[in-house]
């Protein structure tokens, strides 16, 4: 039985896909990345790294919402630059996408696993360090035992059935909003202004630098489009839920910053579990293990939406004839790509328990903003071509200026990122191009 068999039911309203937005956008870049940023790159100006991030994925999300407006199919960036430019292109784009969807889920489990461990630290009955974190032998750490047992796990729920792990994530949702509201309304009275000073030690180069890496915490919004089939009114609902989940994730950042670099001189924030951090800082004890037991388990939530999302993807490039066939299997029982699903969950949990979290955030940044740019080039393409959407469809006003603008914003962002995380993403890339004429190849020997 394939899919094309099987209609999608149409049962999405923008509600739903604002949760599913949020869902997964609010999750380590709110929890783990906001205290590495602060102390490593921006300080308390992080907040003006936020809203120069923000603002690019904004101009972004007009992008994303045409084209999923116009082409309300399953795939995302694939998808959409498939109808656009065809094979060679879309495989570049779904090819990245793939990279940011593994990437992005690794870095959650180790995030997750970082909140794990700090709060069994905290209980004295803490794994061995060897476990605790990846491959960093000067550390003491060889493998994140509980990123990589967690991601397995999570690939094993979303193996069984996709419809409840989304809707556990709508649920976790609001008890992740609830721990988010707690943390800055209790945090507020801990606030020492004196810590906001000096605003920017490290210059407006380290508030772009923050940027760069903070792209990732919006990472997540672009899941919407992936339940475009299953959307009731997919060329109003669709942009909708991408702008209302930037907007409300990008505030939420901003005061959740606020608070922790003034609770925290920002020197001391480089660690795993910032959040909690913060407030075993000011002896508020009991509310940490409350923050720490609500991130560990609305980060699962956030792990499953990844991991669906890159189930589905690798699925249909794989009906496209990109990917092995295998993974285009889909379980009679449950209706679910089972084996893209393992697929997808053993090579995260692979990338999850060897690769510090840091150069995880970095290269999906970099992936994801050549995608991004793809798609913003790609609008002004299908303007010449087609003109603008009809019906009532949500368009980019001011094109092609305002893609332009988003393509030299996202190189901005791109030339701040380290020399190591252009070596990386060298190798991937070369890595892409050898599999898809691999697959090209072997296709036309076969016809």
């Amino acid at each position: 039985m394939s899919m094309e068999s099987i209609p999608l039911k149409k049962n999405l309203g923008t509600l739903d896909l604002v949760l599913l937005g949020l869902g997964a956008v609010i999750g380590t870049g709110i929890f783990v990345v906001t205290g590495t940023a602060a102390a490593n790159y921006a300080g308390p100006g992080l907040i003006f790294s936020f809203i120069l991030a923000g603002f690019v994925i904004f101009l972004m999300g007009l992008c994303y919402a045409e084209l999923a407006s116009r082409y309300p199919v399953v795939g995302g960036p694939y998808a959409y630059m498939l109808q656009i430019a065809g094979r060679r292109l879309a495989w570049v784009a779904g090819w990245f996408t793939i990279w940011e969807y593994l990437l992005a889920s690794a870095s959650v489990a180790s995030g997750w696993s970082g909140y794990v461990n700090g709060f069994l630290n905290g209980m004295g009955v803490g794994l061995p360090l060897v476990f605790q974190a990846s491959f960093n032998p000067e550390q003491g750490t060889f493998v994140d035992l509980i990123a990589v047992s967690m991601t397995l796990l999570v690939t094993w729920l979303v193996s069984f059935e996709a419809k409840k792990a989304l809707r556990l994530n709508n649920f976790m949702f609001f008890i992740k909003f609830g721990i988010i509201t707690l943390f800055i309304v209790v945090g507020i009275f801990f606030v020492e202004p004196s810590n906001w000073q000096p605003m920017f030690p490290y210059g407006f180069n380290g508030v772009a630098s923050g940027a760069a890496l903070l792209f990732f915490a919006f990472l997540g919004f672009d899941a919407i489009s992936m339940a475009a089939e299953e959307v009731k009114n997919p060329q109003k609902s669709l942009p909708l839920g991408i702008f209302f989940a930037i907007g409300i994730s990008a505030l939420l950042y901003i005061l959740v910053t606020l608070v922790l670099t003034g609770i925290v001189p920002f020197g001391e924030l480089d660690v795993k579990d910032p959040v909690a951090f913060a407030l075993r800082y000011v002896d508020q004890h009991v509310l940490a293990s409350i923050i720490s037991v609500g991130a560990i388990m609305t980060l699962l939530t956030v792990l499953i939406a990844m991991l669906y999302g890159l189930a589905r993807l690798l699925y249909a490039m794989s009906k496209g004839g990109l990917l092995p066939s295998y993974m285009n299997h889909v379980n009679k029982t449950t209706g679910v790509p089972t084996k893209a699903t393992w697929t997808a969950g053993i090579i995260t949990s692979i990338f999850t328990g060897l690769v510090p979290l840091q150069q995880l955030a970095e290269v999906t940044n970099i992936v994801t903003l050549i995608v991004m740019m793809m798609l913003a080039i790609g609008i002004i393409v299908i303007r010449k071509r087609e003109g603008n959407p009809k019906d009532g469809k949500f368009y980019v006003p001011f094109v092609p200026t305002l893609p332009i603008v988003a393509v030299v914003f996202s190189l901005y962002l791109i030339f701040q990122l380290s020399l190591l995380t252009w070596i990386l993403f060298f190798v991937i890339s070369v890595i892409g191009f050898i599999i898809y004429y691999y697959n090209e190849n072997k296709a036309r020997l076969d016809s």
